[in-house]
């Protein structure tokens, strides 16, 4: 099951343009048939500790999701934003970490 984690997760999910959401929702899809341990990459990646990352790509650009795994086969959001850089910024990895350490 793939969920986010709260309100502001959710305003962050609907700020992406149209196609990066459909994204999301086809990879969410993926990992609810398929099971987390079957979708790799290019879909999803292992970013640092319990962080990982759903990659969006869309026409106006590339986006992130970042999850975390929790009980119950639960796949939980803690971050979604529009990358500008090359490599995810650090601050979004560290506000993840923050926002998971309420994910049990």
């Amino acid at each position: 099951m793939v969920e986010t984690l709260d309100e502001t997760v959710d305003a962050e999910v609907e700020a992406l343009p149209e196609d990066m959401r459909a994204r999301l929702a086809r990879i969410a899809k993926l990992i609810e048939e398929k099971g987390l341990e079957r979708v790799g990459e290019p879909h999803v990646k292992h970013i640092e500790g319990r962080i990982w990352e759903m990659r969006l790509k869309g026409r106006s650009g590339i986006s992130r999701a970042l999850y975390v795994t929790a009980a119950g086969r639960r796949v939980v959001i803690v971050r979604v934003f529009v990358k500008k850089t090359e490599k995810t910024p650090r601050h979004e990895i560290d506000l993840a970490l923050a926002r998971a350490k309420s994910v049990r």
